[in-house]
């Protein structure tokens, strides 16, 4: 792995205040560490040194994560997220290789105010909470435009982009849009799991498609630049939404239905829409979803299963990686808000051997690198990996983005 990058400094987040009296303390996971570090790659001192110069000259983009530690003891999850104070992994992002993160916080399991999540209030807090902790130092760097992505890269920086995984805090406002925008959000999706006003989920028995009032939203977010998410839209809204939209689409996090036929996944019809208005899916990674036949115990090798029909389906300029990860016992989060998160309906009728975490993918310090290493040992051209570790998003930011 790479040594940390040379702007960190050591800060945690809110280093600025006194733990104990500002803010309740709790004891979080290591950022690093936590668990054994990937042995399956077997890589060969030439293959290694590719591994580390892509990691560290090319622009790195995930389209998908979650950057907060959560705590050692996941008994303390639902009191730790009421305090409204997400801790940012900085430790762990010095140590991934990351030019820039799309980081969407925990809006669905927000529970400030109400144990269901979602709500408006809840989510400007956590935003601007967050937000508070990065100006308080000098090496993850708010990111809104493609300069500032730039930016991170020339000076050893990592862009944090905000996003949220639904739109549904805005309820039947659209110019709260325009505040989320303000707030630096740049990516958002358009329903979770659950319908909302604009369209439907994924876990619903019907789909109605995208709503009047999901039109105007599409419509107002192509104005504002807000890059579009369908990951977890159901097929029917997802489908509308990549019509509707004059910008292309991303299914930031997903796999193929067709590799492991969950409705998580994305069938073959949406990648391939995604794909022909110049849209781009990143592979997920987050535990028990990108699992396939051939790699049935979640791993690198599952996702990558995903990856290579992907590819395979729409061609590489449409591929990316929204790993999904966090700091801290990912599986533990999912047990603790199941009902939130629609896990039930998400895998319904598909066996799966559960693991304690996804080997090689268990956060974000490390995801990258083992998925380059992974490109590299199966014989990825320089030019095919840089498209798909952050090439193709570039690409699409540079439509959607203003």
């Amino acid at each position: 792995m790479l040594e940390p990058a040379s702007r960190y400094t050591g800060y945690t987040a809110y280093d600025y205040l006194e733990a104990g009296k500002d803010y309740r303390e709790f004891a979080y996971a290591e950022q690093i560490g936590r668990v054994p570090a990937y042995q399956g790659l077997e890589l060969t001192a030439e293959q290694d040194e590719r591994t580390k110069r892509l990691l560290r000259e090319e622009t790195v983009i995930s389209l998908h994560e979650h950057v907060q530690v959560f705590p050692e003891d996941m008994t303390d999850l639902r009191e730790h997220i009421r305090q409204g104070r997400e801790p940012t992994g900085y430790a762990g992002l010095a140590r991934s290789g990351l030019t820039a993160v799309f980081d969407n916080g925990m809006d669905g399991t927000c529970c400030i105010s109400s144990d269901a999540g979602w709500k408006y209030q809840d989510v400007l807090f956590d935003l601007g909470v967050r937000m508070a902790d990065l100006a308080h130092q000098d090496f993850v760097i708010k990111a809104e435009t493609l300069a500032d992505i730039e930016h991170a890269a020339a000076t050893g920086r990592v862009a944090h982009v905000f996003a949220l995984e639904a739109a549904t805090p805005i309820e039947n406002e659209i110019d709260r849009l325009d505040v989320l925008y303000g707030f630096g959000v740049r990516q958002m999706g358009i329903a979770y799991s659950e319908a909302n006003l604009l369209g439907s989920g994924l876990k619903e028995r019907g789909d109605g498609g995208l709503t009047y009032l999901g039109d105007r939203a599409v419509e107002r977010m192509n104005k504002l630049g807000i890059a579009i998410d369908i990951s977890h839209s159901g097929d029917r809204t997802g489908l509308d939404v990549i019509r509707k939209s004059r910008t292309p689409v991303f299914i930031t996090h997903a796999g193929s239905r067709t590799v492991w036929p969950t409705n998580r996944m994305k069938d073959d019809e949406t990648i391939k829409a995604c794909a022909e208005r110049g849209g781009v899916i990143g592979i997920e990674a987050a535990p028990h979803t990108t699992l396939s036949k051939a790699h049935p115990r979640h791993s690198l090798e599952s996702v990558m299963d995903h990856f290579t029909y992907c590819v395979d389906l729409v061609g590489i300029d449409h591929v990316s990686f929204g790993p999904d990860t966090l700091f801290g016992d990912h599986v533990g989060l999912h047990d603790t808000f199941a009902a939130n998160l629609s896990l039930g309906q998400a895998h319904a009728g598909v066996e799966y051997d559960k693991v304690p975490y996804v080997d090689g993918l268990e956060n974000p310090a490390e995801g990258f690198h083992n998925i380059i290493g992974w490109l590299v040992k199966h014989d990825y051209s320089d030019d095919e990996i840089r498209k798909v570790i952050g090439g193709n998003t570039v690409r699409v930011l540079k439509e959607v983005w203003v």
